[in-house]
């Protein structure tokens, strides 16, 4: 379905916890807890006789070498940091989208608000992968009326960090922070207010950056082609019922590549044990595309 379609059928975030204190703190706990059991085996051996606590003590020395290469285990809780962020530092793994076959072009629609009589416009375009499956949509909406607005929103996968949000720039220019609104299960809402300087630039720009991070926290940047907004954003809004035709031809589209897709599955699952992790890729792929 459309965007259009998508967001006149609406009407919690969990955090992540991490285990980076327990981590930290087991070394310690491992060189502590030896340290008791220590005096209970000397303290018998003193009781019986003045001559075996001195035997004793070079029993002592050999506890410090053993302290010592215990110490080896706090540069590997570093080298894990470290690891981490030559990761992060490597830059976010840009993903380029392109159209939806059965759009050519952006769809601008119009109507108005009936409890403010306000004009309600907004330029939509769904994006796919390289494979054909759903991966995001976006709407620049653009409010009449004595306060007009412009909002980007976006429906994002599902599978990423909600609390850093999202950040999006047209090609090199300057970023804009989105806040996740809610998630369905068929994807994520995400928007934010933007000015007309934005607009401006998105008419011109090649691609409309989105970053994002997923559930490891690395940075993940859909490219998103920008070509044709501008025409669409500034000419006249679609006929209802052509749009009511697109959606139509679309919602087909989708049907046909589900049932293929559930079939490739089944077929995959019949086949060798390495066979389905083919198919096991391709369902989340499935999922994150926002559907109706």
């Amino acid at each position: 379905m459309s965007f259009a379609t998508r967001f006149a059928s609406l009407g919690g975030t969990r955090g992540l916890a991490t285990a980076l204190a327990v981590l930290v703190s087991a070394p310690v706990l491992a060189q502590t807890a030896p340290a008791q059991p220590a005096p209970a085996q000397t303290a018998p051996a003193q009781r019986p006789a003045a001559p075996a606590a001195q035997p004793a003590r070079p029993a002592a020395p050999p506890a410090a070498p053993a302290a010592q290469p215990a110490r080896p285990a706090a540069p590997g809780v570093p080298a894990q940091g470290a690891q981490q962020q030559q990761q992060q530092n490597a830059g976010p793994t840009v993903v380029q989208v392109k159209a939806e076959p059965s759009q050519p072009e952006w769809t601008k629609v119009c109507g108005k608000d009936q409890n403010t009589n306000t004009e309600i416009c907004y330029t939509t375009r769904d994006f796919v992968s390289d494979q054909g499956q759903p991966v995001l949509a976006l709407a620049v909406y653009d409010v009449k009326g004595q306060q007009p607005q412009k909002v980007v929103r976006f429906v994002m996968p599902l599978g990423l960090l909600l609390q850093p949000g999202l950040r999006f720039t047209v090609d090199q220019g300057q970023a804009v922070a989105g806040r996740y609104v809610m998630c369905l299960p068929n994807g994520c809402f995400a928007e934010a207010q933007v000015k007309d300087d934005f607009i401006a630039s998105l008419k011109k720009g090649a691609n409309l950056n989105v970053s994002v991070q997923n559930q490891m926290g690395r940075e993940i940047t859909f490219a998103v082609p920008a070509a044709g907004f501008g025409k669409s954003f500034d000419g006249p809004p679609i006929d209802p019922k052509v749009l009511e035709e697109q959606q139509k031809k679309l919602q087909e589209e989708l049907q046909k590549k589900s049932e293929e897709m559930r079939q490739k599955m089944l077929n995959g699952a019949a086949g060798a044990p390495g066979a389905p992790a083919a198919p096991g890729a391709a369902a989340p792929a499935a999922q994150a595309a926002p559907k109706p």
